[in-house]
């Protein structure tokens, strides 16, 4: 009979296979995004008897800042109208990239989507590609993670552990409720709920459900900032209408489920209130 492997054996493979996934996703997300043609191409054309200009090739990076948004925008939507199949790929991988290895940056991505492709297609694929993602990571932390998790984050774990058992009987409600208020991050849930044995089909229609006001937010506002070209732009009564229109997606269903969290969920102390004398930290 083969012996059993030893605890810190299972972690190093644990760890192996992670480093091998996260390894592969970079590689082919590097390969495909060193396919996009000639940044040249896509600029305005010379003038006529000026000399061709060197070909450089764009470099693609996430967006850290509005500026970088912007100009990637630009440069995406150039390439959709002639290429949309390969943007739509190239898009969906580098979504799929942050949310299956849990990076923080999922706001930017969304309002590229509705900056790239509009705020009904946009939202359509920043819906789905959330929820994919965070199912990705899900099954990334359950075959690879789940010892890490309780190891680096003990407390939190615990509490949240406690939390999922008190509101068992309303356990969807409740991650919808951790979803529009994020006392724990998504990502925190997203690795953690394989810890947690949250099954795996309330987990992802709570993410799908949960995160739309979120992405309805993000998606119409980078769709807003691609109309903004002046101040004019901004006071314009269509542009309003789309600010009231994110200011109700933003408010209405958070104040409908606080208030079923308020009768029916036991909360407390995850956002620091107290609850007998533990805290989340």
């Amino acid at each position: 009979m083969h012996k059993s492997l030893s605890e810190p054996a299972k972690n190093m493979r644990s760890l192996a296979g992670l480093a091998a996934t996260v390894a592969a996703a970079s590689v082919y997300l590097y390969v495909l995004s060193t396919h996009l043609l000639p940044a040249d191409e896509y600029l305005t054309p010379a003038m006529p008897g000026a000399p061709e200009p060197e070909p450089h090739y764009y470099k693609l990076k996430f967006p850290s800042d509005l500026d970088e948004l912007r100009e990637l925008a630009e440069m995406l939507k150039f390439y959709k109208q002639e290429h949309h199949g390969y943007v739509l790929l190239l898009f969906c991988s580098a979504y799929l990239y942050k949310q299956s290895f849990a990076i923080p940056g999922s706001s930017f991505l969304n309002m590229l989507a509705g900056a790239i492709f509009g705020p009904w297609e946009g939202l359509a694929l920043a819906c789905l590609l959330t929820t994919t993602g965070s199912t990705f990571c899900y099954l990334l932390s359950s075959a690879f993670g789940k010892q890490h998790v309780v190891r680096v984050f003990p407390d939190k774990v615990a509490l949240l552990q406690r939390k999922v058992e008190e509101n068992r009987s309303s356990l969807f409600f409740f991650l919808l409720f951790l979803r529009f208020f994020p006392m724990t991050p998504n990502w925190f849930l997203n690795i953690t709920c394989p810890v947690l044995n949250i099954p795996l089909p309330i987990f992802f229609f709570s993410v799908f459900i949960g995160l739309i006001p979120y992405n309805f937010i993000c998606v119409r506002t980078g769709a807003i900032l691609s109309e903004i070209h002046s101040l004019e732009d901004i006071f314009s009564w269509a542009m309003l209408a789309q600010l009231l229109a994110i200011a109700l997606a933003a408010l209405v269903p958070g104040a409908l489920i606080k208030q079923y969290g308020q009768a029916h969920l036991k909360v407390k102390e995850m956002d620091g209130t107290p609850d007998g004398n533990r805290k989340m930290r």
